[in-house]
């Protein structure tokens, strides 16, 4: 990775005055005495154009939050519903809270019919409506002004909220005795730090977690936080050195560069993508955690990534996705069809929250072929004679075989989601330079490399696992009578044979 990094810092120091590069190549750092790639434009509002009002946002927030746990404990919920409210209407308009109201009672009034197919078709009509004309324009009528943040925060605000009304509505459709009162729905839509940008935290546990509240650990908080900070400074100073956000959307000047620097930019665009759901998802739910939450974990490392079961780049959709329409229909995930069917209703629903679009519904069929493919794989290789060819082979044969396929396998999820974030022709390019063009030398040599990080990822989930599901202790035999008294030769020898503690020593 560092020699594909410095084929992108030289193209990066050699066209930086590039005409194609003048939009989203600008100044920056003064005494760096060179540019800065701003090309995310997500990236840059959260750090840099708006950050000020981000961090005054959050931090009334806390400060609220705080007085209130040290005053009033029970009325927790109510505080961060009212200051949500209040920072919506602030921002937005009351026009703005007024349609999210109309959602939100929409939704709930639906969900006390009880039937979840006509919960989930409401929930993704009304999303729908955000993704298609002449819906758009007349929802958004309701937020007036030339803030630059708006389009976004609307958007956010309202994808979100239907998302958030979906699980409120079908957790109340799983609800035996009753139903729940509108007014948990609000408390559960207005908390602020999730509103706009997410992660999504599904009802069920939200609900559990507000009333009853846990000393947080502010050591491990503490340090998160200074992660997120470091992890910011660091991405600040790659994106002076190395345009990786704007480089993909120059095709004369990428079919001009080395193979190294196409494959490692392709890499370091799904590697940027993660770090930054995982530091703008990190720092609101390091904002969660202080009101003593339990926020969805970060999305797992990208290249820590070889089986499509495991890709995903935001927690929380994934979570809420998987409890809701894939575990819902795939049960067990051992049925060829339940799985078929599972995955294409999961993808769908990612297609509609992704927004339609060409590239959209390439890459959804293309990930959900993948998972399936995985499936059928599996079923295949667990039929004769394979099964039995398996038993005979040693388990670290079995797992360099194995290691061969999910190499493959890595980049087919690389390209696969290099096309979502960044072109269809760019992803075509880097599959043709790596497979076609760079053969044999460059496929073989990124292929070998990519190899031996599978074979570290599965040492490291090897190990992980002894130490999280060790094997049980077995009983320990029964005595023999003794027939003499020991003595301490017998004694001393017995000690030096005692077995040693087997989950002990796997952890170890």
């Amino acid at each position: 990775m560092l020699w594909a990094a410095r084929w992108i810092f030289d193209v990066s120091s050699s066209n930086s005055n590039r005409k194609t590069f003048k939009t989203s190549v600008q100044p920056g750092w003064y005494y760096s005495g060179r540019k800065i790639d701003t090309a995310d434009v997500e990236w840059m509002m959260w750090f840099s154009t708006f950050r000020e009002h981000i961090i005054f946002a959050l931090s009334g927030h806390v400060i609220f939050a705080k007085i209130c746990s040290l005053l009033a404990l029970q009325y927790r919920s109510l505080v961060f519903m009212v200051y949500g409210m209040l920072a919506v209407f602030t921002s937005m308009g009351w026009a703005y809270v007024t349609l999210i109201l109309s959602h939100c009672v929409l939704l709930y009034s639906i969900s006390l019919v009880k039937l979840r197919w006509l919960c989930f078709v409401a929930g993704l009509t009304t999303l729908a409506t955000f993704k298609m004309e002449p819906f758009i324009s007349w929802q958004a009528g309701f937020v007036t002004g030339n803030f630059e943040l708006r389009p976004l925060l609307f958007y956010g605000g309202c994808g979100f909220t239907i998302m958030r009304s979906m699980s409120f509505a079908l957790e109340n459709c799983e609800k035996k005795d009753g139903n729940y009162s509108i007014l948990e729905l609000l408390k559960y839509n207005f908390y602020l730090p999730f509103f706009y940008f997410g992660p999504i935290m599904t009802f069920d546990k939200f609900y559990i977690q507000v009333p009853l509240p846990s000393d947080p650990e502010m050591w491990n908080i503490s340090l998160q936080g200074l992660l997120h900070l470091g992890v910011i400074m660091i991405v600040a100073v790659l994106l002076h050195f190395m345009y990786i956000l704007t480089i993909p959307n120059d095709m004369k000047l990428l079919k001009n560069i080395s193979d190294w620097a196409l494959v490692g930019l392709a890499y370091l665009n799904l590697v940027y993508d993660w770090v930054k759901a995982a530091v703008m998802f990190g720092v609101i739910n390091t904002i969660s955690r202080l009101d003593h939450l339990d926020p969805p974990k970060p999305p797992k490392c990208i290249t820590m990534l070889y089986v499509f079961s495991e890709t995903h780049f935001d927690r929380g959709i994934n979570d809420f996705l998987c409890k809701y329409v894939y575990n819902y229909l795939g049960g067990k995930h051992d049925n060829v069809l339940d799985e078929l069917i599972a995955s294409l209703c999961t993808f769908g629903i990612a297609a509609l929250w992704l927004g339609p679009g060409w590239v959209v519904f390439i890459w959804a069929f293309l990930n959900c072929f993948g998972r399936n493919f995985e499936l059928w794989t599996a079923k295949f290789f667990t039929m004769e004679p394979f099964i039995s060819i398996e038993m005979a082979i040693s388990e670290s044969m079995s797992r360099r075989i194995r290691a061969v396929f999910n190499t493959f396998n890595f980049w087919t999820i690389v390209l696969y989601n290099v096309l979502a974030l960044n072109s269809l022709e760019f992803a075509n390019l880097v599959a043709k330079r790596l497979l076609l063009k760079g053969f044999p030398f460059t496929t073989i040599t990124v292929m070998f490399v990519t190899y031996c990080l599978i074979q570290l990822i599965k040492e490291r989930e090897r190990r992980q696992a002894l130490i999280d599901d060790p094997d049980p202790i077995p009983p320990p035999a029964p005595a023999p009578a003794p027939t003499a008294a020991p003595t301490p030769t017998d004694a001393a020898a017995a000690a030096a044979t005692q077995p040693v503690d087997p989950n002990k020593q796997k952890a170890e």
